[in-house]
């Protein structure tokens, strides 16, 4: 379509340029069509009012007495469907438009079908919540193209954080203590011609490295994609190591590779106080014999290892229990079945699988002093899941708002977890089977750590909520593609977007934790997985329906948080004086 689409067709539709702004309206977010006479069929009933639809977002707001306000940026729409027909009757709310939402939410709206107004709305919604379909840019783009030439380079407003710089890999890798006598730094993919999927930086053994560039390449040829095994985590202590990496090809045949038995046999070496190499396979062991019969495979017979498998169920499995929980929460709950659907859904259960396979592999690293590897298949969805939530417990420097933004950056968007694939940003593609909420699992995971430890946090709750809404937004370059070398070298997402990492820490305050006990910085977390304590985390799924999240009630607890913060620092303030 060419950039003078529908002009004649939504012309009616359009309003006096001075009505073409509003309240919160973002850098970039030009206002492509108005529609002033629509209905909401909310949860409590049919709300008239109008709707705006622009670059970046769909606003309704109410004509009535009802105040009801919403907004829906474009990138949560995952699709949009017409229902009814124009020339047949079945009732006043048959004809409209039915939205679905990434976010949980299902919007309703119906239209007049003598206005003509449903054709025009439906394709403003197709064309600018599907920007890359229409061959259009993403918002984050216009976003901070639009920012930078809304703020002078002089200006005192200018940001005062860069995003983009709060995780370098090098940096992280120092606090870890590498290199030192047995990690090293490798440059095999510096330039993502190793392993595409890979960041540039990699840390491994020191002996591993000093065997040279075609020894690496024998290793990668044996692992999916490329993913030879590398460090994640390094215990400070007792030099206990967290490595990830992807499948061994090893196939039907159970082929073997020497370089690759050598390497793990060096990862084992690396730990005075260890003598095996625990390898955890995320996957169900059944999942893991079908992957042989496509060439992929486990690590059967491997010398020094001992082979554990997770049962944590694949992205399919989990993009149909995020649809079941939908269905328990919203639009209504059935009171009478909603423990039974619940229990269908398997949801808790397949939390209780991530958390669980965290859990033993920070008792194998803290309590037993060994070192672990962890894969799945392709090593970029449950492997990041498991070595983040295992090093956000083993460590308190995750727990930090900074440190959080880190271990996202290097255990997610550095080692390629495909959030353009598995969110689908941009894409008009509702039925793709690449998309699921593993990502989302993993927030889950946090809050229910968070819940277990608060304390022990320096970040609260809506701090989880906002990466969530972030993550679909796409007003920030953070989480879009599917690597690092798509979201840095390809896309320069660092020079042409803005990071999701500069808003937090420019607004860190309404993040802040009151309950933060800085004292409990050297403590190890170890969550509690038992049914009877995890909990479906309605303040983020059923936040969209009043009957099980009131309105307001979130922002009456950002307010609490807000005065506890500020009493907090009265005190903390009087303790100095009095130290004085």
């Amino acid at each position: 379509m060419s950039e003078e689409w529908g002009m004649v067709q939504i012309a009616a539709l359009r309003v006096a340029p001075n009505e073409k702004e509003f309240d919160g309206q973002f850098p970039g977010e030009r206002v492509e069509l108005i529609d002033k006479n629509i209905g909401y069929l909310s949860p409590i009933g049919k709300i008239n009012g109008h709707v705006i639809i622009t670059r970046y977002r769909l606003r309704f707001e109410s004509s009535g007495d009802d105040n009801c306000q919403f907004d829906v940026p474009l990138g949560c729409i995952y699709k949009v469907e017409k229902v009814g027909h124009s020339t047949v009757s079945r009732g006043e709310h048959a004809y409209g438009l039915l939205i679905g939402c990434k976010d949980m939410r299902h919007i309703r709206f119906t239209c007049h079908p003598a206005s003509h107004s449903r054709r025009p709305l439906y394709d403003a919604l197709l064309r600018f919540a599907f920007p890359l379909t229409n061959k259009l840019p993403l918002y984050a783009f216009l976003y901070a193209t639009s920012l930078r030439e809304s703020t002078p380079q002089s200006s005192s407003s200018k940001v005062e954080v860069d995003g983009w710089t709060v995780y370098d890999a090098k940096v992280e890798l120092n606090r870890l203590g590498v290199p030192n006598e047995l990690w090293c730094f490798t440059q095999i993919n510096y330039h993502y011609e190793f392993a595409d999927t890979y960041p540039k930086l990699l840390a491994i053994p020191t002996t591993v490295e000093a065997k040279g560039r075609e020894f690496l390449e024998r290793v990668g040829e044996f692992r999916s994609r490329q993913r030879i095994p590398v460090l994640s985590w390094l215990h400070p202590a007792t030099q206990a190591s967290i490595t990830r990496c992807s499948q061994p090809m090893s196939g039907m045949t159970n082929r073997k590779c020497t370089e690759d038995e050598w390497f793990l046999k060096q990862i084992v070496l690396a730990n005075a106080n260890a003598y095996q190499l625990l390898i955890f396979d995320a996957r169900p062991v059944v999942n893991a014999k079908v992957n042989r019969a496509k060439g992929g495979g486990y690590e059967e017979s491997y010398e020094d290892c001992s082979l554990v498998f997770l049962n944590i169920h694949n992205i399919h499995v989990v993009r149909e229990s995020l649809r079941k929980l939908k269905e328990c929460l919203f639009p209504r709950v059935d009171e009478k079945n909603y423990l039974r659907m619940l229990d269908d859904s398997k949801w808790l259960n397949h939390i209780q699988s991530i958390i669980e396979g965290a859990a033993q592999i920070v008792n194998e690293v803290e309590r037993n002093r060994s070192s672990v590897l962890v894969h799945c298949s392709d090593g970029w969805d449950r492997t990041a899941q498991l070595t983040s939530l295992a090093m956000l417990q083993l460590d308190p420097y995750y727990r930090t708002i900074k440190g959080f933004a880190v271990l996202i950056e290097k255990e997610w968007c550095s080692f390629g977890h495909k959030f353009a694939h598995r969110i689908g940003h941009g894409e008009d593609k509702a039925n793709d089977g690449e998309r699921s909420p593993i990502f989302v699992q993993f927030i889950d995971c946090v809050w229910q750590l968070l819940e277990q430890y608060g304390v022990h946090f320096e970040f609260n709750s809506f701090l989880l909520v906002t990466i969530l809404d972030e993550l679909y937004a796409c007003r920030f370059g953070t989480f879009l593609f599917n690597s690092e070398k798509q979201r840095l070298m390809e896309n320069k997402c660092n020079k042409e977007t803005v990071s999701l990492w500069t808003y937090i820490l420019e607004n860190r305050k309404q993040f802040l934790n009151p309950l933060y006990n800085k004292g409990s910085q050297r403590t190890v977390l170890i969550m509690n997985s038992s049914m009877r304590v995890l909990r479906v985390w309605t303040e983020y799924y059923a936040r969209y329906n009043p009957n099980v999240v009131a309105p307001g009630s979130m922002a009456a607890k950002r307010q609490g948080l807000e005065r506890a913060l500020a009493k907090r620092a009265i005190f903390e303030e009087l303790l100095n004086l009095s130290e004085e």
